[in-house]
């Protein structure tokens, strides 16, 4: 199995893996950072696990923000109409990331400074909510073209696919291939070797002979428009090939399980049972 692959299996695993593990080193080195600062002199201001509390505390806060930060990206992707409307949202996403954010932080540390015995002083609100907005609007810049980014590299180095004719990109219109850029060189996919789609957000990703294609689009829309080359909904994540089964299971809840003849297997949900056995009859 390839290493796009193994990601593609569980891409938010490794996206939190990654990001915790870049928060922690980032955040350790502040927190060291603020320590040898106030030792220059002999005489530290605060004990030594107290800039470790104030780093982690912001760390924490942001890793259970994330996922709706990304969500929220991922529906506001960049678009070259309406500027000035797009820049309006992500100023007022700033101000809520950074309410959010703070809140979060605060009520973290007022618990460890409870438990540790002390009371834990933010200082004037409005001041200190300033100062904290600042740095959280450009992580938020940050995080934002991070984001961008990823999707842009990742896309590139994997593989992107699209209808081989532009004028068969509409949802009345169902193609015989698909073309893939990858890099420098371009690949043709046919849909009969497609075994099943997968939703991945903004994308879904097309799996043949081994090979995951993302392409840009919902599974609604592109099962419908496969639908007349064999493909059925199967799952709420998942449409297949009917030529792509090898046997189907089914189980007493009434959901089942589809083996593939590349022995992938893939989830059955009983919503959409009775309409995969129409098609296959």
């Amino acid at each position: 199995m390839s290493w796009f692959a193994r990601f593609d299996r569980h891409p938010r695993r490794y996206v939190a893996i990654a990001l915790t593990a870049y928060l922690f080193v980032n955040n350790s080195i502040n927190a060291t950072s603020d320590w040898m600062e106030t030792n220059r002199d002999g005489s530290p201001d605060f004990a030594l696990w107290e800039p470790f509390a104030w780093e982690y505390t912001s760390a924490l806060a942001f890793l259970l923000l994330a996922p709706l930060l990304f969500a929220w990206f991922a529906r506001m992707p960049v678009r070259l109409s309406a500027p000035g409307r797009q820049l309006l949202l992500h100023l007022v996403a700033t101000l809520i990331f950074a309410i959010l954010h703070v809140g979060l932080m605060m009520g973290l540390r007022e618990l460890i400074y409870h438990l540790a015995g002390g009371n834990y002083d933010f200082g004037p609100w409005l001041r200190e909510f300033c100062y904290e907005y600042r740095k959280d609007a450009w992580g938020y810049l940050f995080w934002f073209l991070i984001y961008q980014l990823y999707h842009f590299v990742y896309s590139r180095l994997k593989g992107e696919a699209r209808p081989v004719d532009e004028r068969e990109d509409s949802p009345t219109q169902v193609p015989e291939h698909f073309l893939v850029r990858k890099l420098d060189r371009e690949f043709l996919v046919r849909v009969a070797d497609i075994d099943y789609l997968e939703s991945a957000g903004n994308y879904v990703n097309l799996y043949s002979q081994g090979r995951i294609y993302p392409l840009r689009s919902t599974l609604n829309e592109l099962s419908e428009r496969l639908q007349s080359k064999g493909f059925s909904r199967i799952h709420r994540s998942y449409a297949v090939n009917h030529q792509a089964i090898d046997n189907i299971s089914y189980q007493s809840s009434g959901d089942g399980e589809i083996q593939l003849k590349s022995g992938h297997k893939l989830n059955l949900s009983r919503r959409y049972k009775d309409n995969l056995k129409q098609a296959l009859s």
